[in-house]
């Protein structure tokens, strides 16, 4: 099985710096426990232009097969926090092909990939996380979008978050993430399809994280699976009931769900 490695020293600065983004305070020093998927901030694998597909994500190759779709999304993931990571260590990052496979929906052929990472630190295993992606084709001029689901509407907890172009951008450079669909509007409505700039399926999970961590102290475990595109202008609520958790749009969609168990 191939694998991949990396490692990167996980400067406390780009932690505060991301705080600031998400409109917090910075807090983060070298020795600081960083929060959960804050790993995401770390690890970039700077790719030369010649090497970036038309959406701005480097070419599939390597590591992720080319599964001959054109359109990349994260469509969830699932992670086990064994111990914190901190902030001025290095860290080391370990990445496997754990599955591929294709089939075909009702929107015509996907791809499915899922990803497993570890990430170690001081020689013990801190996080081991399961990233899924989904390849799609682009989507007919005529086609109608996929009716999304209903959320729930019985929380016991709900936080509402906005966004906008702003915080999409600083989220990509923060994240060296590439993807168009974040960042160019033109792109994301001529190309691809939507209504606006698209926000980061990782940025919906990570506000979930940081709003269970209030709720119930530190995780053990969090998976997320994405449900329908937000976008840059639309204001969305964070929603809780017990283990449960969930995005809901302006017009009551669902847009993430998720899992939070506590340690």
């Amino acid at each position: 099985m191939t694998q991949e490695r990396q490692t990167d020293l996980l400067d406390p600065a780009r932690a505060a710096a991301f705080q600031v983004a998400l409109g917090g305070v910075p807090t983060i020093a070298s020795g600081s426990e960083l929060p959960p998927f804050f790993h995401q901030l770390y690890f970039w694998a700077p790719q030369p232009a010649a090497a970036l597909g038309r959406d701005g994500h480097p070419k599939v190759g390597g590591l992720i097969p080319d599964m001959g779709l054109p359109r990349r999304m994260w469509a969830g993931g699932r992670l086990t926090f064994h111990a914190p990571l901190i902030a001025g260590i290095t860290a080391e990052k370990k990445s496997v092909l754990e599955s591929q496979n294709a089939k075909v929906g009702r929107s015509g052929p996907l791809g499915f990939v899922t990803l497993r990472h570890e990430i170690w630190q001081n020689g013990q295993l801190r996080m081991t996380e399961w990233q899924d992606l989904v390849y799609r084709e682009d989507p007919a001029p005529d086609a109608e979008m996929p009716q999304p689901p209903t959320a729930r509407t019985d929380e016991t907890d709900c936080r509402e978050v906005g966004f906008d172009s702003t915080l999409l951008f600083r989220y990509s450079a923060l994240t060296f993430n590439g993807h168009r669909i974040h960042y160019d509007l033109d792109y994301a409505r001529d190309v691809e399809g939507y209504g606006g700039l698209v926000v980061h399926g990782p940025l919906l999970a990570q506000l979930l994280m940081l709003f269970a961590v209030d709720l119930i102290g530190p995780l053990a475990s969090f998976s997320f699976r994405a449900t329908s595109p937000l976008m840059h202008f639309e204001t969305a609520q964070l929603c809780r009931r017990g283990a449960n958790m969930w995005v809901r749009g302006p017009d009551g969609r669902q847009c993430m769900q998720a899992v939070a168990q506590s340690q």
